[in-house]
């Protein structure tokens, strides 16, 4: 290399040579590159770091750009390969580029091992700095705008890397699915132990609880909307007041006008300090972000949620953005440990009374999934009647296809639905027979 400039570390000699055409443009190229390295890598932080409210504030944007972030992370696997593919192409473009421009600018002939080091400590400076400490800070406080921002960009990117993530993701499936099979599965475990009875029946009760987590949707355990106690966000102190002590409730909804558009839960423990307040006390201010979750959000996966975010009350919410109901930590814990009376819980009296060792009278609001436990029927049982219906109500009209009047039977196998009280909306009492010798 012919050298203007020549650097003396001790006894070794570095050659610098002079600012060519080339050396300006792969200045220019790798400017492009830490660029591109910095949004893509900010992308990642963003769409993986979106919290619940973010989530459904997107949801109520009425924008192509909102509608196509939310579809990313539809399928998250997916949506990190491309990101990661993209990363990994820039950051090996950023490495070639670094390297032309080192050994372009300085002859390091007489110190390989130098010039090794300098462009080892070049290159990751570059890569730290612009690809993992500028995006992530930024990306983590402006998580929701850069999410939005990169929509169309991740969008091109998916377009372009769809044959290398195809076979990447192909390859994955297969070491994947040969891993799965040396684990013992979640209906292995069912089956396990429908047969032993080695376990004591406390024991084995436990044991499916937990398995039964995994199958089931937050929809089988939530209490829906018409069972829920939620107050207005206008409503004055000493009302709310009244309202708490009645129900009893640790955590409580807030609504704004319509039961639909939940603003935040109220804690109760945050009342405390002002029990002696005036009616016209702002208690608003004490309310909490609200946690919201899909309808399809299975139970143990929201269990593993509530105890990261360290949260007991979610909010569940419909494909187009209303309430459905509420699901608690303690509803989830009554899955595995059966059911957790406290002085302000019903009775179970309240929801059904068993009239012979055959025939039980149940509330219509009963869910689905407490009938069938109560009943020891399969979980299988209603499948292909139960249609979108969480309650036993819910099921007859699903079974009739109508609204049954009263003391109508319905049959449906071996099973005797018999309406025993009703209003014009909605089927109160259901006495259930079943018929032993079908």
């Amino acid at each position: 290399m012919d050298s203007e400039v020549a650097i003396h570390i001790g006894t070794i000699i570095v050659g610098i040579a002079p600012i060519t055409t080339n050396i300006v443009y792969s200045l220019i190229v790798l400017t492009v590159l830490l660029c591109f390295s910095t949004l893509i890598s900010s992308s990642e932080i963003a769409y993986f770091s979106l919290s619940q409210t973010q989530l459904a504030s997107l949801r109520k944007l009425n924008s192509k750009r909102a509608q196509l972030t939310l579809k990313h992370l539809e399928q998250p696997q997916l949506l990190r390969a491309h990101i990661i593919v993209v990363y990994s192409i820039v950051n090996m473009a950023i490495v070639v580029v670094c390297s032309y421009i080192a050994t372009s600018l300085f002859d390091f002939e007489q110190a390989k091992l130098l010039g090794f080091v300098f462009q080892l400590i070049v290159i990751t400076f570059f890569i730290l700095f612009f690809g993992e400490i500028i995006p992530k800070t930024y990306a983590y406080s402006h998580a929701r705008n850069v999410a939005l921002g990169m929509a169309y960009p991740i969008k091109y990117f998916a377009a372009i890397n769809k044959p290398m993530i195809t076979l990447l993701l192909f390859i994955w499936n297969v070491i994947t699915e040969k891993i799965h099979k040396k684990h013992i599965s979640i209906d292995n475990v069912s089956e396990t132990l429908a047969f032993t009875s080695t376990n004591p029946k406390e024991e084995k009760e436990f044991l499916e609880g937990i398995v039964r987590l995994k199958r089931i949707d937050v929809t089988t355990i939530m209490r829906p909307r018409v069972d829920v106690v939620a107050v207005d966000i206008a409503t004055d102190f000493k009302k709310l007041l009244a309202i708490v002590t009645e129900t009893g409730y640790s955590r409580i909804p807030i609504f704004s006008n319509s039961f639909d558009n939940i603003k935040g839960v109220l804690y109760v423990k945050d009342l405390l300090p002002h029990l002696q307040k005036p009616a016209s006390f702002r208690w608003q201010a004490l309310v909490r972000t609200p946690y919201f979750i899909p309808e399809s959000k299975k139970i143990d996966d929201l269990l593993e949620e509530f105890q990261k975010e360290k949260v007991h009350l979610a909010i569940v919410i419909d494909e187009y953005g209303g309430t459905s109901g509420i699901v608690s930590l303690e509803d989830i814990l009554e899955e595995i440990l059966g059911d957790i009376n406290d002085e302000f819980d019903d009775d179970d009296t309240d929801l059904y009374i068993r009239v012979s060792e055959n025939s039980c009278i149940f509330d219509g609001k009963i869910s689905i999934h407490d009938f069938i436990k109560i009943m020891d029927f399969e979980d299988t049982m209603f499948d292909e009647v139960k249609g979108e219906a969480d309650t036993l109500a819910g099921l007859i009209l699903e079974i009739t296809g109508d609204f049954p009047k009263l003391f109508d039977e319905i049959q449906y196998k071996h099973i005797v639905f018999k309406i025993e009280a009703e209003d014009k909306r909605r089927i109160k009492k259901i006495k259930v027979s079943v018929n032993k010798d079908s």
